[in-house]
């Protein structure tokens, strides 16, 4: 078994500010734990490249990548929304991040890794198809997702979100698109308030009141994820694996821990290697406080790499 791990340096050029969340110490954290555990030698380490405008069409509207580019400022930063700010290296960043996606997709595909995660940022699902927000510039799953559902024997992907925000950006880009199979859970009602009632056939959502017990998030996966999986029968499957639905931390009010994502993430690995030869590739998405970020990333990576069995 082969996991691939992707990432780029220059993913930390992104900074929208000492105070903001959304930091290149979420990248450096994840590094260090990985680094400290010896995990990270035990996967296949790759450097991610930039997206091609064809791609990034794959996903987004033809001028949503010629906006960006427009605000980007020479120096400082530019918001695009409230919370979301580009600085002079932010597209880059974005770029790299969605092309990262890309590389883990050809690799999972080519039969070089079974799965992979894409330790890169910005995050991507909350970027519509014309739209960014929240964080997100690209919506990089989406365009890893398309990209698959191009190549020789993908008919059906699913994508399966258990970031503590709902991924209204991904929904709006497939929500048309039956062969993909969308399954999220989150903090409702919260961020971002879009696309939480949509009714869509490919379309799962899972609204987690604040403070609930753990125990309700493990019930949506079981009741409402995997006869959904079970139903769509996927050739492939993308995460968005946000960890921000962590206990401790700060942007959320859900109770999970290490232990809830590693059980996730071993449901979904049983499934895909059941039914998608074990195809996996699954990408960053939130998680703002580095050090149970970065202790959630390696409980996922032990499963996907097969050092922690369901």
């Amino acid at each position: 078994m082969t996991t691939a791990f992707i990432t780029h340096k220059d993913c930390m050029l992104h900074n929208m500010g000492p105070e903001h969340p959304e930091s290149p110490m979420r990248l450096v954290a994840i590094d260090k734990v990985l680094q400290r555990t010896g995990l990270l030698d035990q996967l296949d380490q790759l450097t991610a490249v930039e997206v091609t405008e064809e791609q990034i069409l794959l996903a987004h509207h033809h001028l949503h990548q010629k906006r960006l580019e427009m605000k980007v400022p020479d120096s400082g930063v530019v918001y695009t929304d409230d919370d979301t700010a580009l600085c002079p290296d932010s597209l880059k960043a974005a770029s790299l991040a969605a092309g990262g996606v890309i590389l883990a997709t050809n690799r999972v595909l080519s039969g070089k890794a079974e799965n992979a995660f894409c330790a890169v940022r910005p995050p991507g699902h909350h970027a519509e198809y014309n739209l960014a927000m929240g964080f997100c510039f690209y919506n990089n799953i989406a365009i890893g997702a398309a990209h698959a559902l191009q190549q020789a024997g993908i008919e059906r992907v699913a994508i399966l979100d258990f970031d503590v925000h709902h991924c209204n950006g991904t929904v709006d880009i497939f929500k048309d698109r039956p062969e993909v199979l969308v399954c999220s859970t989150f903090q409702h009602p919260y961020y971002p308030e879009r696309y939480h009632e949509i009714d869509r056939a490919n379309i799962i959502n899972c609204p987690i009141p604040a403070h609930s017990d753990p125990s309700l998030f493990h019930d949506a996966i079981e009741k409402c994820w995997l006869p959904a999986l079970e139903a769509h029968k996927p050739d492939m499957i993308f995460i968005s694996a946000g960890f921000d639905a962590h206990k401790e931390d700060p942007m959320a009010d859900l109770n999970l821990d290490e232990e809830d994502y590693r059980w996730v993430t071993q449901k979904i690995k049983a499934f895909a290697d059941r039914h998608c030869q074990g195809r996996i590739v699954s990408v960053l998405e939130g998680g703002y406080n580095p050090v149970p970020l970065a202790f959630s990333v390696q409980a996922h990576l032990e499963v996907l790499a097969g050092f922690s069995e369901g």
